[in-house]
């Protein structure tokens, strides 16, 4: 087995959040590499990482930061391969690492979810494979359609909740 996503940290302090997206690509049986790699720290190592990342046979590059938020950009500066950005809540909330991964330069575009969206990482590294992967796109079919029966049946059990006033 091979890994198609990477999912890169600044470091191990950011894996309760970036462990959603491996939850998540481990649901949907899509083989993924988990590496903690900082902008600052190691630069010559997340350049090598990038350089390299395409010809190792990754598809996708899922990077999480924090406060200044450099990975997913200096990730994307070194590869044509489609980075997620993931801003990870530090400082200000994550808006202060939201704005470093999406106000990139015209040329190295990062996609960029909410803060702390792993998950949503995931589901969108998964949307690129399933582009030319029918089986992942199958599986993402049954994961939408199980989010919708969901609410579906909070409808259903909202319609039991009483109230003097509730028409529905």
């Amino acid at each position: 087995m091979k890994a198609v996503v990477s999912i890169i940290m600044g470091s191990t302090s950011d894996l309760p959040v970036m462990e959603k997206a491996a939850k998540f690509l481990d649901e949907m049986e899509i083989p993924f590499e988990m590496n903690a790699l900082s902008a600052h720290r190691t630069p010559q190592e997340v350049e090598d990482f990038a350089k390299n990342a395409e010809m190792r046979g990754i598809k996708v590059i899922i990077a999480g930061a924090g406060m200044a938020a450099a990975l997913p950009g200096v990730i994307a500066a070194s590869t044509t391969l489609p980075v997620i950005g993931v801003p990870v809540k530090g400082m200000l909330d994550g808006l202060d690492a939201m704005l470093s991964i999406i106000q990139m330069p015209p040329g190295i575009p990062v996609a960029t979810v909410g803060v702390n969206a792993a998950q949503n990482a995931g589901i969108l590294a998964a949307e690129m494979l399933a582009l030319g992967d029918d089986s992942i796109s199958i599986k993402l079919k049954a994961y939408k359609e199980d989010l919708k029966q969901k609410i579906v049946k909070a409808n259903v059990d909202l319609a039991m909740v009483k109230y003097n006033y509730k028409v529905n």
